[in-house]
Formats: structure tokens, sequence, C-alpha cells
């Protein structure tokens, strides 16, 4: 059986002349540590993944702010934050507030800042929906699932 090499997160900074395309490969995926001899280590990132981890920075100072403040519930101070959760039911704020709270946890403690980025996106778009009424719309739900033909590939026309 296969065994998987964990990727490489270090480089030399001769790496970056000499294997730039497994450098910045390696990058795409996840940062990495350039190491020089003559100066401090660098980090090589995508944008994305910095916006990424900016925006959990942000999250956490909100987060430090609301769990600092003795005035009110969690979820109450919360909504003094994000002012999207009043479209919440009172219940629902309660669940927003403690399960942004967790995904945030587990974002900081597994340096993976999309859990909860992705959390609070799903809330705040799930407020936003409740306030343009859609959740008073009627779903249908299907019985039994239609029969969908399998689409045909066009060819472009020359």
């Amino acid at each position: 059986m296969p065994t998987l090499l964990p990727p490489q997160t270090e480089f030399k900074s001769s790496d970056l002349s000499r294997a730039s395309a497994e450098v910045f490969a390696a990058a795409s995926d996840h940062p990495v540590t350039v190491t020089r001899r003559d100066g401090e280590s660098l980090v090589l990132m995508t944008d994305s993944h910095d916006q990424a981890r900016r925006k959990l920075l942000e999250l956490a100072a909100q987060l430090i702010a609301a769990a600092t403040d003795s005035n009110g519930t969690l979820a109450e101070r919360m909504t003094k934050l994000f002012p999207w959760m009043l479209a919440l039911t009172e219940e629902d704020r309660n669940t927003c507030a403690q399960q942004i709270l967790d995904a945030a946890r587990a974002s900081f403690s597994t340096e993976q800042p999309h859990l909860a980025i992705a959390e609070l996106t799903s809330w705040r778009e799930t407020a936003t929906a409740i306030a343009a009424g859609l959740h008073s719309t009627e779903v249908e739900w299907f019985v039994e699932m239609p029969a969908v033909e399998r689409p045909r590939l066009s060819r472009p026309s020359t």
C-alpha cells in the first residue's frame, strides 16, 4: 500500500530560483516557509489564504469583544456586533451565536479559517433570506424523483 508523504512546507531561498514551480505549487495549496541564511524566514501563501486569515482575525476580535462584555446573553451581545442576527428568531440567535463561537474555536485550534468563515457566512445568508421573506415560501418536496434525460454535449460549429 503506497504511503502519502506529507506536503513540503519548507524550502530554501535558493529553491525559489532552482525549483520555483515546485515552491509555487506548494504555496498554492498551503503556506510555505522560505528559509534564508542571512535573515529571518519568510512565509509564502496565496492571497486568498491571507484574506481568510485576516477575516478569521477580524472575527476573533469581534468574538472577544462579545465574550468580554458583561451585558446580556452571548446571543444578545453578538447581535450588537452582527445586527443581521435580528432577522432570526430568539432561539435561532442563541443557536447561531453558539455555532459561530464553536466554529471559531475549531478554526483556531486546527488553523483552518474556512470553518468559522463558512459558519458566519451561512448564518448571515440565512438571516438575509429570512429578512427577504423567503422563509414563508411554501416548499414543494418531490415524493418520487422525476426522470431526467442525460444532457447531450453539443459540439461547437466551425
